[in-house]
């Protein structure tokens, strides 16, 4: 989710599964709407179903008695959209308005000041990030702006060679203290309540998978993100688009384009839509969150606005040999004329083992097969920072 890979391309024939998707008859379908826009009755018209989100509430998630495999296999397993949403997490609500109404704010700073806020050394994984990342035509994405910052340490360590050799995990944080005082504050606080709750789910996943494999308790997942020092956060602002950018869009993916996160588990908040300084419900019921099945079906999911979705990322499939299984996704802009000068705001949490957590790879892996070395071993930090090198230097 490093954080920086939220959104690298993933490559598939998108216009094969449209032609399929349109295929299916939309008759008997039970189409809701949009989290941001859940007062509308009205179904939504388009080549692709839409999907609720497997639902865990928060007092479940907190029961350790409790076996929620059946949910984890349904969200998270083979069949599964790769997201599970956890309801009436306490306190998560307040926090999200309070992050998600400041990321207007850091976009709307001073150049100057945004410059001060950029690390370039991190290749911009740290601070203020907008127009670095290469995403499915080549083109760098100006589309968005991201704020980033570890939630749980300002100062992950202080050993220069690591800070070298890692330095999109082991830099510091760089916090707009004078320009925006109240963004450390908030941002932390929603970062560590998603890591808590995120453990919490990482718990129920450990027992799901262990009924069909044997895990040495160290290569638990909770465990191995709870020794972690590489959870990053990810303050996410998109920009307006414009009468003649909204006519341009025409795919699922025109506000972030198709990728599958690369750590363990990224918690994500619901989008915040606003115009004229004002917060409104989503203009475009076939805007937001789109997953590509296992049976490469392209589907709408949904979860509800006071909800915390979990996905799965790539790390956590090849650990678990994929009982646990990630979904490559996309973000669709909202589209039509009411959909002129709205912007948009959410947070990431990238939750993913430490730098130097041994990673075992599977002879056989769906991501990246050839990133990984003939012994199948590299530490989560030698994985990211070839992944890094591949996105970061492709070419246009």
């Amino acid at each position: 989710m490093a954080a920086i890979f939220a959104c690298k391309a993933t490559s598939f024939d998108l216009n094969s599964v449209y032609a399929r998707s349109l295929s299916r008859p939309l008759a008997g379908r039970r189409l809701y709407c949009h989290v941001s826009c859940q007062k509308s009755s009205r179904e939504i018209e388009g080549p692709f179903r839409t999907v609720r989100t497997v639902s865990i509430s928060y007092s479940e998630l907190k029961d350790k008695r409790l076996d929620l495999s059946p949910k984890v296999e349904e969200g998270f397993g083979p069949n599964g959209l790769g997201i599970i949403s956890v309801s009436e997490v306490p306190g998560f609500s307040d926090l999200r308005q309070t992050l998600l109404n400041l990321s207007s704010r850091i976009a709307s700073l001073p150049t100057n000041v945004r410059n001060q806020l950029e690390d370039p050394d991190s290749r911009y994984n740290f601070g203020w990030s907008h127009g670095k990342e290469k995403l499915e035509s080549g083109k760098f994405d100006t589309y968005k702006g991201s704020f980033y910052a570890n939630p749980v340490l300002d100062v992950p360590t202080t050993d220069i060679s690591l800070i070298q050799r890692y330095p999109h995990y082991c830099r510091a944080n760089i916090w707009p203290t004078n320009a925006l005082p109240d963004l450390e504050s908030a941002f932390k606080a929603l970062g560590k309540l998603m890591l808590d709750v995120g453990l919490l789910l990482a718990y129920h996943c450990d027992h799901y998978v262990s009924k069909a494999m044997r895990i040495n308790e160290d290569d638990l997942l909770q465990q191995i993100l709870m020794r972690s020092r590489c959870h990053k956060g990810r303050l996410l602002y998109y920009f307006a688009k414009q009468q003649s950018e909204i006519m341009k869009d025409t795919g699922v993916s025109s506000w972030c384009g198709w990728h599958t996160d690369h750590g363990s588990l990224t918690g994500l908040t619901s989008g915040m839509y606003i115009k004229n300084g004002v917060e409104v419900s989503c203009p475009d019921l076939a805007a937001g969150l789109y997953v590509r099945t296992r049976n490469n079906q392209i589907v709408r999911a949904v979860f509800a606005e006071d909800d915390l979705a979990y996905q799965i990322g790539e790390i956590t499939e090849i650990l678990s040999q994929g009982h646990l299984c990630a979904t490559p996704h996309s973000v669709q802009a909202p589209k039509g004329e009411e959909s002129i000068g709205v912007e948009r705001s959410t947070f990431a949490l990238f939750m993913q083992p430490d730098w130097d957590e041994f990673l075992k790879f599977p002879a056989e892996i769906h991501h990246h097969q050839e990133l990984v070395p003939p012994n199948g071993t590299l530490t989560f930090g030698e994985y990211s920072e070839a992944l890094l090198h591949k996105y970061y230097n492709r070419k246009q």
